[in-house]
């Protein structure tokens, strides 16, 4: 009986400790990892990814995900590990940890923002933010969508941007202007690498604008004066060059050529020596057109080079020059008898930027000198008529970052130079961010801008960002955001007795819009309305004794008064793994609510749309990535939109000639691949104007018929 229940007793004991085993065995042998993300204002990193990848043994890597608070945890067995921390707008951290059982480790990251990431907005605010807190639209190109729509040329990759229209005055190499959010066509401020590339007061040329060299574009919508002064009424385009970034120098060469006689080279060395990094590279560009005097020829340089002095304490130097010949046969679709033999267009443009950041204590400094210069030379059957403008200057700020915020503060100096006329402008502006709660991110800004025309004006912008929702699965992240702005502009540098009495002329933007993700982040759509307001709009009238500006027979007048309200809208859909589709649509309602010129033009009648912008616009791009190829199909659609012929006067109801006063719509398609050949080799190939359709973006200029371009594209030196 005593052996029976010791047998009993044993075999309960057994099973007691069995039973409990699982439990309290993992219990013992886990150890922990936690920690929060923050970035540079100790502002929580939600979706910030943690892998864990055993070094010692083998075995399947651990993932966690930060979540709104910034906090993540991972439970692991003893072991030794590596953990990466990443984020799509923040650089990568990385380190090791060797674990024994019971340990809890503490791992607090403070991550370091990557501007030159697609998720990271450098020009919308003093310090650079990521694209969920930053408070205006921002659209961003990278030099990934660059290659696969195979483009070349700045300008028509802007269409597949909302809100953005612009007229060329025929094919390549003719006249070409930029619009953005029904502003005119001086009212965006260009920056190349953040030096000012506009002519005093007025427009850039786009005919010339290459895309070699460039790593990602900014266009970020909404008045900007108060970090960038004069030009910035609807916008600011920003344009990065590339940076080496490898220890191993990458060599780049590319060649193609096609319809029209067309060749295109380009070459380009980048990487990093020791505590330096460069890229330097050139581009030469020809084509013969499609008709008469219709040729183009371009050549540009950059370079980009970058020292660190210490990890707080970097250098960098950066240029970009561009000259160019084209053709300009004229408004040869309105018949012979309007094309100009022998008329072309010579361009040079130069931006060179000198920018030193360094901290001292708690404050973080930037400056850059800078030096940009503007010149054409139009050669015709009666003159030739040369422009050349030089700006110059210095821009220094200083910003200090806090818990969940900072302040920065700056100064401007410039000097501007155009024929006999210069100005000296400085300005001064601060700017404060802050995270009230997790969610919700406010800016608010002020500039006072001294200019050597108009004195001192003070312009304001505000704005805020709200994490409405956050979530996965099919209804994900919701995000609110709205920002207002007074913009500012300079008259362009006439001669003294042309401008004695002008204004600037002012915009007030008012932008309301929303992000929404959906579909397990498989769909992204956007929608932003805009409410812009622009006066003192500068006009010209021709007067019969000659006005007070002879040269130009007439005078200028601060007389026009318009709007423009609309949307911008995107749809981002990735149904498969291998496609991405984006579609864009812009609705602009644009109005001339005063002007002093219907005598001298009925396109510029009161109650009219404004010059070039239509009242809708779409694209949509389709991009298939394989393992043996990327293939892209871009359609673009812009509707009829306000022009003249600027050969006729209306006298009552009849017209002294054509009248022609507006451009019809039409639907444009092109196509582009790259197949990979071997290690580094690919064969590239592009369809402009895919189905041959006949249109003009400009009365009277016809626009390139259908072309092709096929070449190789070589890389060394890259994994």
């Amino acid at each position: 009986m005593r052996l029976l229940r010791f047998l009993v007793l044993a075999s309960a004991s057994c099973f007691g400790i069995l039973f409990f085993l699982p439990t309290v065995t993992p219990a013992q042998q886990t150890a922990t990892i936690t920690g929060t993300l923050t970035d540079q204002t100790e502002a929580a990193i939600v979706g910030g990814l943690v892998t864990v990848q055993p070094i010692s043994a083998t075995g399947a890597s651990v993932h966690a995900e930060s979540g709104p608070d910034g906090r993540f945890s991972l439970a692991l067995n003893p072991g030794r590990y590596r953990v990466t921390v990443e984020h799509h707008a923040f650089k990568k951290e990385e380190q090791e940890f060797m674990l024994a059982a019971g340990d809890a480790r503490t791992w607090n990251l403070r991550l370091q923002l990557e501007p030159m990431s697609a998720d990271v907005v450098v020009s919308a605010s003093a310090e650079p933010a990521t694209i969920e807190n930053t408070a205006a639209l921002v659209n961003i190109v990278t030099r990934e969508e660059i290659d696969q729509r195979g483009e070349i040329w700045l300008t028509p990759l802007t269409q597949g941007i909302p809100g953005v229209s612009f007229s060329q005055l025929g094919p390549l190499g003719g006249s070409t202007t930029f619009f953005l959010d029904g502003g005119n066509s001086n009212y965006t401020k260009l920056l190349i690498d953040g030096v000012p590339a506009n002519p005093p007061g007025g427009l850039v040329d786009f005919s010339n604008f290459s895309l070699d060299g460039i790593d990602k574009i900014e266009v970020v919508h909404g008045a900007s004066s108060v970090l960038y002064g004069s030009d910035a009424m609807t916008g600011v385009m920003q344009i990065f060059t590339h940076r080496g970034n490898t220890s191993q120098p990458v060599l780049e060469l590319n060649a193609d050529g096609g319809t029209f006689n067309t060749q295109h080279t380009s070459g380009q060395l980048s990487g990093m020596l020791g505590a330096s990094d460069y890229s330097m590279g050139a581009a030469y560009f020809d084509s013969d057109g499609q008709g008469p005097d219709d040729y183009f020829r371009d050549t540009t340089l950059w370079g980009n080079f970058g020292w660190k002095f210490s990890d707080t304490d970097t250098l960098r130097l950066t240029l970009r020059n561009s000259s160019s010949d084209a053709g300009q046969p004229g408004q040869t679709a309105l018949g012979p008898l309007f094309l100009v033999p022998g008329q072309h267009t010579v361009l040079h443009d130069f931006a060179s930027g000198l920018t030193w950041n360094f901290q001292t204590g708690d404050w973080q400094h930037q400056i850059i000198g800078f030096e940009s210069r503007d010149y054409s030379l139009d050669v015709g059957p009666f003159g030739s008529f040369p422009s050349d403008f030089n700006r110059a200057g210095l821009n220094e700020q200083s910003s200090y970052l806090f818990p969940n915020g900072g302040v920065s503060i700056g100064y401007f100096f410039e000097v501007e130079n155009g024929g006999a006329t210069a100005r000296h402008n400085q300005a001064g502006y601060v700017e404060v961010h802050y995270q009230l709660v997790h969610r919700l991110t406010v800016i608010a800004g002020v500039r006072a801008d001294g200019n050597g025309f108009y004195g001192v004006r003070a312009v304001p912008r505000i704005g805020a960002a709200y994490a409405l929702r956050y979530g996965s699965g099919f209804w994900g992240s919701t995000r609110l955001r709205a920002s207002y702005g007074l913009g500012i502009k300079e008259p362009e540098l006439l001669p003294p007795d042309c401008s004695p009495q002008l204004d600037p002329e002012r915009s007030r933007t008012v932008d309301v819009g929303f992000d929404q993700v959906l579909a397990s982040d498989r769909i992204r759509f956007s929608a932003t309305a805009f409410f812009n307001r622009f006066q003192d709009i500068v006009s010209f009238a021709t007067l019969t004794n000659g006005g007070n500006c002879p040269a130009f027979g007439g005078s200028f007048f601060n007389t026009d008064l318009a709007r423009a309200n609309g949307i911008n809208s995107t749809i981002e859909a990735k149904p498969l793994h291998w496609l991405n589709i984006v579609g864009n649509y812009t609705y602009d309602d644009s109005k001339v609510l005063k002007t002093t010129n219907p005598l001298m033009d009925p396109a510029l009648a009161q109650g009219s749309r404004l010059f070039k912008r239509p009242l809708n616009s779409a694209s949509l791009i389709a991009n298939a990535h394989f393992h043996w190829a990327n293939i892209n199909l871009a359609g673009y659609y812009v509707g009829r939109r306000t022009d003249s012929d600027f050969d006729s006067v209306r006298v009552g109801n009849m017209c002294t000639g054509p009248c022609i006063t507006s451009d019809p719509s039409y639907v444009r398609w092109d196509a582009a691949t790259t197949v990979p050949v071997a290690k580094g080799l690919s064969a590239i190939a592009q369809v402009q104007n895919l189905f041959d359709r006949k249109y003009q973006d400009a009365v009277g200029y016809p626009a390139l018929g259908r072309g092709y371009r096929v070449g190789i594209h070589y890389v060394w030196g890259r994994d």
